[in-house]
């Protein structure tokens, strides 16, 4: 036991103020400098993180308070990112669960929790923003203690001490009504309530690699909690491959230790901190390292299965290779094998195509931010629809993943919720009546749910929330109708004219505006009735002497809508592609060729 270190992950539901009190422990943790900028969410250190406004890597810093180091793993709170989750929760001994005291806990709450309570972890409640505008501290705490009964939390798990405050603001009370101060008695509670690491320092050194960090000088970096002995430059260890058992010599050559938002480099790391050590040509995640050379490889947690499986493919549109450099079938596989080292909940496999990879991932987020960083590095890629992993029963009957939704929504858009989820098969469990809107609960299937959150998006005029967890495998569904309507396809390549435009929005609502590259097959616009129309996007104005009555025609054309990059491959069907570029997203059939695709159709093979 190391008295002096605690090791926590904070846990929490997407947007309930988890990062910005990470910011807050950093700031009276003495990280900043009295005279420096205080950066915002400063945990959130990817720009798509900032963008989105969500956690998406699991990151690590540490605390310095009265003498004590304080390690805190910041976690995801989107169930996409199950597999962050796993791995930050190996390495703590508790968790601090940040609930909001307007909304309480919502879905990935309960799923973080579920986790955290399977694994032993002690409990510290943190009811955040009490400063919100009809907050109820007390209520949600209420509801925080029937979702440890619900999750079967053991006595000592439910017994958890609870703070009050308000991470934004800086303050923290164990009592409502009491002082606002500061975060002391946040700080007092974790080190009062969560053990200090189990480890065994007189034991050879032995650590279970939980997260891959890279550096440009040393490379690859293990990072994990050290469960026996000291980590020391220069001292000989074996890495115990997880994948296929193999013992590989290595000799530590950089220890580093986080403190604030950095590391430091330090000669030697005790038994019970989080460290990060290289020296290693190959290392991964759920490997083990030991000194012992007769050492066993420590267990690793299983992580919940993909539910869905998409195509990446190499672009061979008519406009590949202009706006990105990165378009080949090596380049795009070596790419995919490198997110396999650091990101253990996708799988990526070659298929019996060239140039076609299919990628097995826990929901549509977590694939379109793979994208999207992807398509920030240079690459072009088309991405095909999600399609859900089938698996056979017992008795050689067809499963498919269920999912439990949840969809907060105004009084008054009930009605058309509960009619898409009719139409998507999805079955009510329970409907909530909350001060100003209804909860409504209910269990669809996985491929149910692909595009729902943009409908309900639609009906509630943006006011509506869905969130949703793994349920279970169960019996397949039948046919489940997703998309009601059909395309716009263009059927001439150039460049758009408003003239024709104009005369295209008649059929349907348009994806790109004047000026924009079009060319055949390419998906333009969506047709209001359940079929494909083919229009002609780039038609001139034939010039006369005559000046006519159509003049300023542009001044009728609607704003084109533009989908964003998760929208996309959640709007496309079985025979679609979005292709991805550094510089535009565009959605297009997988046949350009409408002749081709005729024939497709005839045979009966156009997905």
């Amino acid at each position: 036991m190391n008295q002096n270190i605690r090791n926590i992950a904070i846990i929490a539901h997407v947007d309930h103020g988890k990062t910005t009190l990470v910011d807050q422990l950093l700031k009276e943790g003495g990280v900043y400098r009295a005279n420096q900028q205080v950066e915002e969410r400063a945990m959130d250190s990817m720009d798509l993180e900032k963008e989105k406004g969500i956690t998406i890597k699991a990151k690590n810093t540490s605390v310095h308070w009265k003498d004590k180091i304080i390690n805190i793993v910041d976690t995801p709170g989107h169930a996409d990112f199950g597999g962050e989750v796993e791995r930050a929760l190996r390495m703590v001994d508790g968790v601090l669960l940040v609930v909001d005291a307007y909304d309480g806990p919502q879905a990935q709450t309960r799923f973080v929790l579920r986790k955290a309570l399977a694994h032993g972890l002690k409990v510290v409640i943190v009811i955040n923003k009490i400063d919100r505008d009809n907050a109820e501290p007390a209520k949600m705490y209420d509801k925080v203690l029937e979702l440890l009964m619900e999750l079967n939390a053991t006595e000592e798990q439910f017994d958890a001490p609870v703070v009050y405050g308000s991470g934004r603001d800086g303050y923290m009370m164990h009592h409502i009504g009491e002082e606002k101060k500061d975060m002391t008695p946040l700080f007092q509670t974790i080190l009062d309530h969560v053990p200090p690491p189990f480890a065994k320092p007189e034991e050879p050194f032995h650590m279970l690699v939980s997260n891959i960090d890279w550096s440009d000088y040393v490379g690859r970096i293990a990072v994990g909690k050290i469960l026996g002995g000291i980590a020391k430059i220069g001292d000989p260890v074996y890495v115990l491959r997880h994948a296929d058992g193999k013992r590989v010599r290595a000799k530590i050559t950089k220890v580093f230790e986080f403190t604030g938002l950095g590391t430091r480099e330090t000669e030697t790391a005790v038994a019970g901190n989080i460290v990060g050590i290289s020296g290693f040509e190959d290392v991964d995640i759920g490997d083990t390292l030991t000194a012992d050379e007769a050492g066993h490889a420590l267990p690793f947690t299983q992580i919940d299965p993909p539910t869905l499986e998409m195509q990446f493919c190499v672009n061979d549109g008519p406009l590949v290779g202009t706006e990105g450099k990165l378009v080949t079938s090596r380049q795009l596989r070596e790419r995919l094998m490198r997110e396999l080292k650091t990101n253990v909940s996708i799988h990526i496999e070659d298929s019996d195509k060239a140039g076609v990879f299919n990628v097995k991932a826990r929901g549509a987020m977590q694939v379109a931010v793979l994208v999207e960083t992807m398509r920030r590095e240079g690459f072009e890629l088309l991405v095909s629809r999600p399609t859900v992993i089938e698996k056979t029963g017992p008795n050689g009957e067809r499963l498919e993943p269920y999912e439990t939704v949840w969809i907060e929504v105004p009084d008054e858009c009930v009605g058309a919720i509960m009619q898409n989820l009719a139409n998507r098969k999805g079955r009510l469990t329970n409907m909530e009546k909350l001060p100003h809107s209804t909860m409504i609960e209910a269990a669809i299937t996985t491929r149910g749910l692909i595009g729902m959150e943009i409908d309900v998006v639609n009906a509630t005029s943006g006011r509506g929330v869905l969130s949703h967890l793994f349920k279970e495998y169960g019996p397949y569904a039948g046919e489940v109708l997703t998309r009601i309507t059909g395309t716009l396809i263009a059927t001439e390549a150039g460049e758009t004219t408003a003239y024709a435009l104009v005369m295209c929005q008649e059929r349907g609502k348009l994806f790109v505006g004047p000026g924009e590259q079009v060319y055949e097959g390419m998906i333009v616009g969506e047709n209001p009735r359940n079929e494909d129309i083919s229009i002609n996007a780039v038609r001139e104005k034939k010039l006369t002497n005559f000046r006519s009555q159509g003049e300023g025609v542009a001044a009728g054309l609607t704003p084109a809508i533009k989908l964003s990059l998760e929208r996309s491959i959640e709007y496309i069907a079985a025979d679609e592609f979005v292709e991805v570029t550094p510089k535009n997203l565009r959605l297009r059939k997988r046949i350009l060729s409408a002749t081709e695709r005729r024939k497709a159709e005839r045979s009966g093979k156009t997905g």
